[in-house]
Formats: structure tokens, sequence, C-alpha cells
């Protein structure tokens, strides 16, 4: 069982690692399915995101109304641990599942990112807030009274890849990628020996 102290320092060793390092190490050690689809990117470029997940699910549901989707979405606020990273899959290709709102709630809760397999609205709020928050589309609408979430720390899958609350995350300009929990120390230990040898050359 890993302390929060040895968990905060993969963390914090995976954000000096470069995605492409990982995913190379995750295939040598019979991994090769851990990137998500290649149309994920982030709303600010520069940012390198690393930490713990923490999965939701949810689904588009138009009949309850703002007040009860509101309530839904205030479940996903409260029950998401601080330091972690929200991945989020919706089950849905329309609307925005990350808003100003939810942006100032994570950032006040110490949530470190958010990655939906699905839209984001209100981005130049949400850049110069400084949440790191990666998506695959951007979009206008109003999500509150047609998607809500329904499943918190369950597991999901995104573009093929299994995501378990537990599990960590690397994500960059270049791509995001999947660590399972049980391999993040041989993971952190091989990048580390990969970016000494790659300094020395």
């Amino acid at each position: 069982m890993l302390t929060t102290d040895t968990k905060e320092k993969y963390v914090e060793k995976l954000e000096e690692c470069s995605s492409g390092a990982v995913d190379r190490i995750l295939c040598e050690g019979g991994h090769p399915d851990q990137r998500l689809p290649a149309d994920f990117g982030p709303l600010d470029t520069a940012c390198v995101l690393a930490g713990q997940i923490y999965t939701v699910g949810g689904h588009v549901h138009e009949s309850p109304g703002a007040y009860t989707t509101l309530l839904e979405w205030t479940k996903l606020h409260s029950q998401a641990p601080q330091g972690c990273v929200v991945m989020c899959q919706p089950n849905d290709a329309t609307l925005p599942h990350m808003d100003e709102f939810s942006s100032e709630t994570f950032t006040c809760r110490g949530i470190r990112g958010y990655i939906v397999d699905g839209g984001c609205l209100d981005s130049s709020f949400i850049c110069r807030l400084g949440l790191q928050v990666w998506c695959r589309y951007l979009a206008p609408r109003d999500v509150l009274g047609r998607w809500v979430a329904d499943s918190f720390g369950e597991a999901i899958e995104i573009g093929g890849v299994s995501i378990r609350t537990g599990d960590y995350v690397i994500a960059e300009r270049d791509g995001v990628v999947i660590i399972p929990q049980e391999m993040i120390e041989d993971v952190v230990e091989q990048v580390e020996v990969v970016r000494h040898s790659e300094k020395k050359v």
C-alpha cells in the first residue's frame, strides 16, 4: 500500500517526464495500448499534467431540468478527492462537460486537472484560471438540464483504454498516457533511467 507521500513523489517525477518516454516503457512492459486517442488536446499547450486518477461517468438526460442536473454536478465536485486528476467518460459527443463554474470549484478544491472524452465551455476563462483541462472539442451550449454525472470512482473506458480510479496519468501536448496503478513504481524508475541516459547522450 503506497503512502500519500510516496504517491506525491511519483506524481512529481511524472511531471518531469514526457508522455513519449512513459509510453515507450509501457510498450516494452507489454502494455502497448495505454494512449488516449490523438484528438485529445489541452486548452493550454504549455501544460504538463500528472496525477492519480478519479473516474467519473455520465449520460445525456434531457428531462430532469437544470436544478436536478446541478445537484448531480455538485456530487462530482464534492466527491473528487483533493490532488487527483478527474477523468470523465460522459458518453456524449455534443455537449460541454466542463465550464466556468466547475473549473472554479475544482480549483478551489485543489483538483490537479480534468480530462474528458467530450467537450469544454468557457475555455478562455479556464485558461486564465489555470485549471489544466484536456478535451476532444469545444462547444458553446449550456450543459445544465442536458447531462448528468451518474457514476463516481468506477472503471471507465476511453478510446479502448480501460481506466480505474487509482491509476495514474501523464498528459502533455504530445498526448495522454494512462499508467496502471500497479505499474507506477516500475514505470517511474525506468523513465528515470531513460532520462539520465538521454542526458548523457
